[in-house]
């Protein structure tokens, strides 16, 4: 049920470059990885690293990599999110305004968009598209839409959708998505999930105790859960495979899009694909969990790379399951999360 304020809402994404030029993927990675809470460095080092090294050699690679998934739209990540937009405007009857992280549209410019709909709106609820926390993905992006909200000083109140990893609504839209594709000709099904450093997961552990403690860290309940990804993906797995009746050797969990030399989660994807033909696993299905809109990870490196790495090493059938994207039963979740209003985050005007 609709809240009886005057309400706004905006869905939030990572983004993506404005075109597939050289300059424009290098500026959106500059942005992207110069951010403290994606590559935790001292600035200076941050700058040397990502403005020296890393941008003027993986630019022109990103570049040609968008170039295979992109669209007469643009980006995909960017359509997609437009799309779950109009899907939810008849259902919702509200303001709906898109933002990026990164790139545009830009937090200011969602904000501003509300107000251009409703000058008078009350409360505007924020729902980053991201169904686990992570220091580089929720908190980012809460803490950007916070900042940007109170340097403008805006009347309103902002209430933010906590992450939803494990929201009845959330695991039924992601089981719907992915029924079809479970069929006995697949023998394996792998919940490729992106990665992120293991430092960030011990700087996130709020008891300074518990994360990476013990080998069954992740089962055992804490406090540190409610900001851990790496138990908040293991969760997801567990609920959407027991939704689906999908019994325990049947499925795996993996890590893709590792950069740099750090520790990052375990096993990586890549490891994975060129282990499992050995194992007997020849005929593989591959979802993507911590996306619900399919971009650059699941297009282009899941789709296309692992699946190549996968064939290559003796796999007989690959099939990637799409992200939830705008199917119905997603659409109807993020209305549940909207308005399902006792868990969200409140920011108050200042």
């Amino acid at each position: 049920m609709k809240s009886s304020s005057k309400r706004g809402v905006i869905l939030m994404n990572l983004g993506s470059p404005d075109s597939t030029e050289v300059r424009d993927v290098r500026k959106y990675l500059d942005e992207f990885l110069m951010d403290e809470r994606v590559i935790d460095s001292p600035y200076i080092l941050r700058s040397i690293l990502v403005k020296g090294i890393i941008t003027p050699f993986r630019s022109p690679k990103s570049a040609e990599a968008y170039s295979t998934i992109w669209t007469e739209n643009g980006s995909p990540l960017v359509y997609i999110t437009r799309q779950l937009k109009e899907a939810l405007a008849p259902v919702m009857n509200e303001p709906i305004a898109v933002a990026m992280r990164y790139g545009n549209p830009d937090m200011k410019s969602a904000y501003e968009d509300i107000l251009k709909q409703m000058p008078d709106v009350e409360e505007i609820i924020l729902l980053p598209l991201y169904p686990h926390y992570a220091m580089s993905s929720f908190e980012t992006a809460s803490v950007h839409a916070q900042k940007v909200f109170k340097d403008e000083g805006y009347s309103f109140k902002i209430k933010i959708v906590r992450p939803f990893y494990n929201h009845p609504a959330y695991i039924t839209a992601l089981a719907e998505s992915m029924r079809p594709y479970i069929t006995d000709n697949a023998n394996h099904l792998l919940f490729s999930y992106h990665s992120i450093p293991e430092g960030h997961i011990i700087k996130s552990d709020i008891t300074r105790s518990h994360c990476f403690q013990s080998g069954d860290c992740c089962v055992k309940d804490s406090p540190a859960h409610d900001y851990c990804y790496r138990h908040q993906c293991l969760t997801t797995t567990k609920l959407v495979t027991e939704k689906l009746g999908i019994s325990n050797e049947r499925y795996s969990v993996a890590f893709q899009s590792k950069l740099g030399r750090a520790e990052w989660l375990k096993p990586a994807t890549t490891m994975r694909m060129e282990q499992m033909p050995k194992e007997g696993n020849k005929n593989l299905t591959v979802v993507c969990p911590s996306f619900v809109s399919d971009c650059l990870e699941t297009l282009e490196e899941i789709e296309v790379r692992e699946k190549e790495n996968f064939m290559n090493a003796g796999g007989e059938s690959f099939t990637y399951i799409p992200c939830m994207n705008t199917r119905a039963a997603w659409v109807d979740a993020v209305v549940e999360l909207i308005n399902d209003e006792k868990g969200h985050l409140v920011v108050e005007p200042a």
